[in-house]
């Protein structure tokens, strides 16, 4: 079987997973969430391994599975807030302390918030729901079409310096289309499309972004991929890096317009 065999069937796989546990909502919602965020911390643990003490970074996973523990349970955000900076505060102390810097304890925080980002954003109510697949059409969109563009026209590259394989084409090519994605769910669940255009488009950027970023902590620690726990993909890492940027953008939009622990009732009013 080629990898890209072996990338479309693991991506079949894993779309499908998702989407199942997106539909039921709630407790197997916030559990994908915790565990997204589990193997996010762990694999940028895994490419620092060789110059962070591994106290440091054991205490900050306790730390870290004690925040995502009051989240599976099902606090309200300001308590699972509360916990998250406590952890935060308390793995940076460490690392000072030990002389080891805070790029664990930031490891710790990106983690955290994609997951909880994710598990406040579906809830689990059906405004819920629409926001997650608003938030999935236009991250996946953007990725593909990234990539389909940016390979079919190419042109100057869009950040050599961090990865080299991504084009102004491809950027753009993969905004529109990720807009047009979203916007096509927002307006079969009945979203104020006026109001949508801006989010969805701040959206696409973002994970953008969050892609690029992923890229240069890659570059950082000399490796290809954040590991190889996905076929044919790499790391989780390597698969949500551009959804954990965009779903934090679209919390925190949520959250200023309808309130932290309700954030998708603002965006899409059951």
């Amino acid at each position: 079987m080629s990898n890209l065999q072996l990338r479309v069937i693991s991506g079949i796989v894993m779309a499908a997973a998702v989407l199942l546990l997106a539909w039921l909502g709630g407790l197997p919602f916030r559990i994908l969430s915790a565990a997204i965020a589990a193997a996010v911390f762990y694999e940028w643990c895994a490419m620092s391994r060789t110059s962070a003490n591994p106290a440091y970074q054991a205490l900050s996973a306790i730390l870290l599975a004690a925040a995502l523990i009051v989240l599976v349970v099902g606090f309200p955000a300001a308590i699972v807030f509360a916990v998250l900076a406590c952890a935060v505060v308390a793995s940076a102390l460490t690392g000072l302390i030990r002389g080891q810097g805070t790029w664990t304890t930031v490891g710790l925080a990106y983690a955290a918030l994609s997951g909880v980002s994710l598990a406040f954003l579906r809830d689990a109510d059906k405004s819920g729901l629409m926001a997650i697949l608003f938030l999935f059409a236009t991250v996946w969109a953007t990725d593909i079409f990234a990539y389909f563009v940016g390979r079919a026209i190419g042109g100057p590259k869009l950040a050599p310096s961090i990865s080299p394989g991504k084009t102004w084409s491809g950027a753009v090519g993969g905004t529109v289309c990720g807009m047009i994605a979203g916007l096509a769910v927002a307006f079969f669940a009945g979203g104020n499309l006026l109001t949508l255009v801006p989010v969805v488009f701040l959206l696409s950027v973002a994970s953008q972004i969050g892609d690029l970023f992923e890229s240069w902590v890659k570059r950082r620690h000399r490796v290809k991929d954040s590991s190889n726990l996905i076929p044919g993909h790499g790391g989780v890492m390597d698969r949500v890096d551009g959804l954990v940027v965009a779903a934090f953008a679209l919390y925190v939009i949520g959250a200023l317009l309808g309130g932290a622990d309700h954030p998708a009732s603002s965006l899409f009013p059951a």
